[in-house]
């Protein structure tokens, strides 16, 4: 079980194997300072190590998903010593990106406004997602001279490369059935319908195997940057192996005998 904890810029909570992440610091428009960033991290490492969590909801209060880096950690006075200071800052946010796809549960982002640069980069890194249609997604650094570069490793993999390089040389805004037609995000609906859509989803996945998800979620994320016959050669044995398991044979068992599986893990 996960230990009560508190956070000062997150709401968290677990329920019926799900759980929710909201960012909630609308007045500073949920941007990803240090402290927000460590707690974000620490809280998906919590829901990683719950065994009864199967999937994490990200979301955010109020109308800005995430605008991004807190520009006023950004400021310095030229001195070549603040090099390590943004190497701190950027070293911080890869981390918790690499944990959002390093945890076995699938996380989920649910948009309900606006993500720029770091938060439009927090969307791409996530497993799914889907947003109310009148979200908006943009990388827009170029306009104040700081290039979203560390978003671009998230948004290039996520839409490909001319549709990134649109977005980053340009800064403008991608409307959310745009995102949806690129990939960043996997549908948009109408913001009445988000939080259902969400957890209709959310569910679908909770009802699988959690061994088996997280199992997939690894491996998917493994073989996705190799050629494809290491790819091959590395699902193979993945595979193999996951039909060892337990819930793989009770699974495959269900379906022959026409019952509802009963998960082992």
């Amino acid at each position: 079980m996960i230990e009560t904890t508190t956070y000062r810029f997150l709401n968290f909570d677990v329920e019926g194997g799900i759980a929710t992440i909201a960012l909630a610091n609308p007045e500073k428009r949920n941007a990803l300072s240090m402290a927000t960033m460590r707690e974000l991290i620490a809280a998906l490492d919590a829901a990683g190590r719950d065994p009864a969590v199967k999937v994490v909801v990200l979301r955010a209060l109020g109308p800005v998903f995430s605008s991004g880096h807190d520009l006023r950690e950004m400021r310095c006075a030229g001195d070549a010593s603040d090099i390590a200071k943004f190497r701190d800052i950027f070293d911080v946010c890869v981390v918790m990106m690499e944990k959002i796809q390093g945890i076995p549960q699938p996380v989920i982002a649910e948009i309900d406004g606006i993500a720029t640069a770091a938060g439009c980069q927090l969307v791409a890194t996530c497993d799914l997602a889907i947003a109310s249609d009148g979200s908006k997604f943009a990388t827009p650094g170029v306009k104040i001279g700081l290039f979203c570069t560390t978003p671009m490793v998230a948004l290039s993999r996520a839409i490909g490369r001319k549709r990134a390089l649109e977005m980053l040389y340009t800064g403008e805004f991608v409307d959310a059935a745009t995102a949806a037609e690129w990939g960043l995000i996997n549908r948009a609906v109408p913001a009445a319908q988000l939080r259902g859509e969400v957890a209709a989803l959310a569910r679908k996945i909770a009802d699988a195997s959690g061994f088996v998800v997280g199992l997939g979620k690894a491996a998917f994320y493994t073989q996705i940057d190799l050629d494809q016959p290491k790819a091959y050669a590395y699902a193979k044995e993945v595979m193999s192996m996951n039909a060892l398991a337990a819930d793989a044979q009770e699974g495959i068992g269900a379906f022959l005998e026409r019952r509802k599986p009963e998960w082992k893990q």
